[in-house]
């Protein structure tokens, strides 16, 4: 039999659409995903407290070691962009399997894993599959919740980004402290291979599919572009912190890794936009043409700043100012974390009922002035008063994420949502890395670190002073925000 012709690129063809899909279709589609982004956002936060125990057992510097953490950013930097135009391409079941998959496959090679390099390779094969599961859950949420549901959905979501990472150094510890390090991989596998099995079994095809073609200099672009960007970032963060003499100098490497950044974006903004008059972008920024749409992002990008340099910053400060254990550091980021999941579910029932505004508008200013507190911290800070900041930080940063999210997605028409979807994942890792550098760098560089510590009271209150001007910055911007009722479903069956 013939094969059919594929479809040519520039009509960016319709594929079938997936069938109908039922109320209990619905619930298990969003229970699959919402579990799925659970565990590999918990997965992702195991590492960051491991790394003496991998410095101990391979025999290698702390620089090393943290390439298990680089490779993981820097994989899903690279593939997140390409997420928008897998979305459109293949069947929801498919790119699930795949990515559950390729996770397992990569938390089974990290359990049995011999030697440093092959861990390094189960990292970056765990991160492509986690690049995909973000961006499908949201894409999926606004292909099957009617708009008046929304906001409460995206803030069961938030709950998985807001607990997970808070957990997963507390649990990797505990962990730790009986087992050794293959543990961190072994605990995983039960969950991510119940993901698989049910995710293969019972997920149903959602949304319409187009057969545009792969751009591969697009693809080519994207790789220096994105990566160039976070590894830059995470290089700058890691100049205050490391000795003189201990290797190539960072901020030369990071500094050149963001200019092949640029370069290499820019280039690929060029390109996207001329591929987009054809339908064949393989990230569409016409996305941006939708001003709610941007405004969100750009408030988020600040938002995510403040998350990503609070969470490193906070336990540093911990440490080495007020002289706290790990585990009590530990602990005063998880008070703030659970609160975030208890809460969003809630601030997102209230935003179908209301909208935006009289969640957005409070939380930026209760970041800002918790924030412009922090900014007051020094050695002899109570650390109940630390705990108290971060729940400040950690409320105001729920009021703007949920509705902003939600807010933000609604602006697009239903064919821009996986693009956006992606969007929402890169601009999160770009601006977490950005965060991390920044209160970092700023820290070093006004208190430059002595003896063993590598951030100072004087430090801290810069770093949050920065935290809490860029907060204030953004707070006209929050005035802006208006109410974007979201488009109707389209082939998804009753909307519950």
């Amino acid at each position: 039999m013939a094969t059919a012709p594929e479809p040519p690129a520039s009509a960016a063809a319709t594929l079938p659409a997936a069938p109908t899909v039922t109320d209990a279709q619905r619930r298990i589609v969003l229970g699959v995903l919402i579990g799925s982004a659970f565990v590999v956002s918990l997965n992702e936060a195991l590492m960051g407290g491991a790394s003496p125990r991998f410095t101990e057992v391979f025999g290698i510097t702390a620089t090393t070691a943290q390439w298990l953490t680089a490779a993981f950013m820097l994989t899903l930097a690279v593939v997140i962009p390409i997420t928008g135009w897998l979305l459109q391409r293949f069947s929801t079941r498919a790119l699930f399997v795949t990515a559950m998959a390729l996770f397992t496959a990569g938390t089974l090679l990290g359990a049995v894993a011999p030697v440093f390099e092959l861990l390094i390779v189960a990292r970056v094969i765990q991160a492509s599959g986690t690049a995909i599961v973000m961006p499908m859950l949201f894409t999926t949420v606004f292909a099957l919740v009617a708009p008046e549901k929304r906001g409460q959905v995206i803030g069961t979501v938030s709950t998985v980004i807001a607990v997970a990472p808070a957990v997963g150094p507390s649990l990797s510890g505990f962990i730790l402290s009986f087992a050794d390090w293959h543990w961190l991989f072994i605990t995983m596998l039960p969950l991510t291979a119940t993901a698989l099995v049910i995710g293969a079994v019972r997920m149903v095809d959602v949304g319409e599919r187009r057969g545009s073609k792969l751009d591969v200099l697009s693809v080519l672009l994207s790789i220096p572009g994105f990566g160039g960007l976070v590894y830059g970032l995470a290089q700058l963060g890691e100049a205050g912190r490391t000795e003189a003499g201990a290797g190539p100098d960072p901020v030369v490497t990071g500094l050149l890794s963001l200019g092949i950044g640029v370069v290499a974006l820019a280039l690929f903004g060029a390109r996207q936009v001329r591929l987009q008059r054809t339908d064949d972008a393989l990230l569409d920024l016409r996305t941006f043409a939708e001003r709610q749409f941007s405004l969100s992002i750009g408030i988020i990008t600040v938002a995510s700043m403040a998350l990503f340099g609070a969470i490193i910053v906070i336990p540093l400060y911990v440490q080495e100012v007020l002289g706290a254990s790990p585990l009590v550091s530990g602990l005063i980021i998880l008070p703030g974390a659970l609160l975030q999941g208890l809460l969003a579910p809630v601030i997102g029932r209230r935003y179908d009922r209301v909208g935006p505004r009289s969640l957005v508008i409070p939380g930026i200013v209760l970041m800002a002035a918790t924030l412009w507190a922090m900014a007051m911290f020094g050695a002899t800070t109570p650390i109940w008063l630390v705990a108290v900041a971060n729940i400040g930080v950690s409320l105001g940063l729920t009021l703007l994420f949920t509705p902003l999210l939600t807010n933000g997605l609604a602006a697009l028409r239903p064919q821009l949502n996986p693009y956006g979807s992606a969007i929402v994942g890169t601009v999160q890792q770009v601006a977490g890395a950005a965060g991390i550098a920044l209160f970092l760098s700023v820290a070093a560089f006004v208190s430059p670190p002595t003896g063993d510590a590598s951030i100072t009271a004087d430090g801290v209150r810069a770093a949050f002073t920065v935290a809490a001007a860029l907060a204030t910055a953004v707070i006209p911007f929050v005035l802006l925000v208006r109410w974007e009722r979201g488009h109707a479903l389209t082939g998804a069956g009753p909307a519950h």
